[in-house]
């Protein structure tokens, strides 16, 4: 009986496994995370703003938030690789491949090459590539000719004095771009007959036949010998593709107040309360004017910063946010840096209309570091080696001018012993300069201290996640681990 009954029991068992094994479906096919998503769209979202509106304090009944429609057109369509123009010409070089700067330089190919790429990404890859041409040809003429260096550094300053300039002309040039706190300061004179001048930070030009852009149009008008004008400063930008951006004028009639840029305000708060109180005593300043007569511009506006036949001193310096100025010691106006537009790309100063310059000095600019240095091989990177175990990857984002700041990143922390015996790995990835001076300097800087990482783009702000792409790619498949 025992036997019969651990018979059935075995065979019960039997038929209840089989059962389940015939039940179970087939294991799903792996998909990739874009065939997940686009199989798996959202359904629906919820408008907070509206959600907000409908509870309140007298309603005690919970109110379900309206739902909107989604638009899933974006889900369809997978995407393919693109050859934009311009990326063929970076990978068609081999001679400095082998660079320990182009770790992740061919690993970073199929990611650009995306038709989902981020914005601006085919502009970066063009001037990248026309960059790239031309850092190849200086690295050429380097090698055969390594004394002639003279006028070609990155300097501290650049100056210009008692100098005779035509109108409309480049008054200063600046040979590796602009950083945080570097200016440039004017000293000059508004001509007396003409009734505006203006200040422009010119960019870099890459390919040839194309204007470069204006960073910054500082654009003064002037009251004028009959004070028939109203005084004002307009600021804007221009770019090739997009062409004028939106004017900001100071002051801003009717307003009292303005939006701050690095915590100082776009217009000054004197000028604005002089224009409000201008404005109501329209009628009293008129006849000022008429009895006042030609010496009148030193009265048309009491805080207006500039005056004709009067000479003045204005500073432009770069901030972390935007472009400031200031004119005889006072913060006049401030201008957000535009898109695509950053200081590192300006490349000269010009002027124009009516403005006698007596002298022009651009300070603070980026310096190129001496690879002579005494202490050269204690600031060099150990290379990364794959007979020994990384413990950590630090990658660091810096811009292509940003020499000093590199330089004092090796003589203080990158000095610890886990850095040193190479446990820690520190690497800046930096991106493509449009300043042929500055890819050469960056390409020279690579080579002595071995901790840069090139990026084959141009270094545009809206291009910053490639960089932290690159530091997983150098991370996870190049790095040892």
């Amino acid at each position: 009986m025992k036997k019969w009954a651990g018979c059935l029991l075995i065979l019960g068992l039997a038929v209840t496994l089989l059962f389940r094994f015939s039940s179970i479906e087939k294991p799903l096919q792996k998909q990739s995370a874009y065939d997940f998503f686009n199989s798996h769209p959202p359904s629906s979202t919820y408008n907070v703003e509206d959600y907000a509106k409908d509870i309140s304090d007298d309603n005690v009944e919970e109110v379900m938030p309206p739902v909107k429609e989604t638009n899933h057109s974006r889900f369809k369509g997978k995407p393919h690789f693109v050859n934009f123009d311009g990326l063929v010409d970076l990978y068609s070089s081999h001679n400095v491949s082998d660079s320990v700067a182009m770790l992740v330089w061919g690993e970073m190919r199929s990611l650009l090459s995306r038709s989902d790429a981020l914005p601006n990404t085919a502009q970066g890859i063009k001037e990248a590539s026309l960059a790239w041409k031309e850092l190849l040809l200086s690295i050429t003429e380097e090698d055969k000719s390594l004394d002639e260096k003279e006028g070609k550094e990155c300097t501290y300053s650049v100056s210009l004095f008692n100098e005779t300039l035509s109108k409309n002309e480049s008054i200063l040039e600046i040979p590796c771009g602009l950083i945080e706190d570097s200016s440039i300061t004017v000293i000059g004179m508004p001509d007396s007959e003409q009734e505006s001048f203006r200040i422009d930070l010119v960019g870099s030009q890459l390919p040839e036949g194309v204007t470069p852009p204006i960073l910054l149009r500082y654009d003064v008008v002037l009251p004028g010998q009959n004070l028939t004008k109203s005084p004002i400063i307009i600021q804007n930008a221009w770019t090739n593709a997009s062409g004028w951006g939106k004017e900001e004028r100071c002051p801003d009639r009717g307003s009292s107040d303005t939006p701050e840029v690095d915590g100082l305000a776009m217009c000054n708060a004197k000028i604005i309360r002089s224009n409000l109180q201008h404005i109501s005593n329209a009628s009293h300043l008129e006849s000022l004017n008429q009895a006042d007569g030609s010496n009148g511009t030193a009265h048309a506006r009491p805080d207006f910063p500039f005056v004709q036949g009067y000479p003045f001193t204005a500073t432009l310096w770069a901030g972390l946010e935007g472009f400031h100025m200031t004119v005889n010691g006072r913060h006049e106006t401030s201008f957000s840096y535009r898109e695509k537009l950053e200081p590192w790309s300006v490349n000269k100063v010009c002027v124009g209309g009516g403005l006698d310059i007596i002298s022009a000095l651009a300070k603070g600019l980026p310096v190129s570091q001496d690879p002579d240095l005494a202490d050269v091989e204690q600031l060099k990177a150990p290379l990364l080696s794959g007979k020994k175990r990384l413990t950590m990857l630090i990658g660091v984002f810096s811009m292509g001018n940003n020499f000093e700041r590199r330089m004092a990143l090796r003589r203080t922390w990158m000095q610890y012993e886990a850095v040193r015996s190479g446990q820690v790995a520190v690497r800046f990835f930096i991106g493509l300069h449009t300043s042929k001076q500055v890819n050469l300097e960056i390409w020279k800087e690579a080579q002595t201290y071995k901790d840069i990482q090139l990026m084959p783009f141009v270094d545009y702000y809206t291009l910053l996640n490639l960089k932290t792409v690159a530091i997983c790619i150098l991370g996870v498949k190049i790095s040892p681990g």
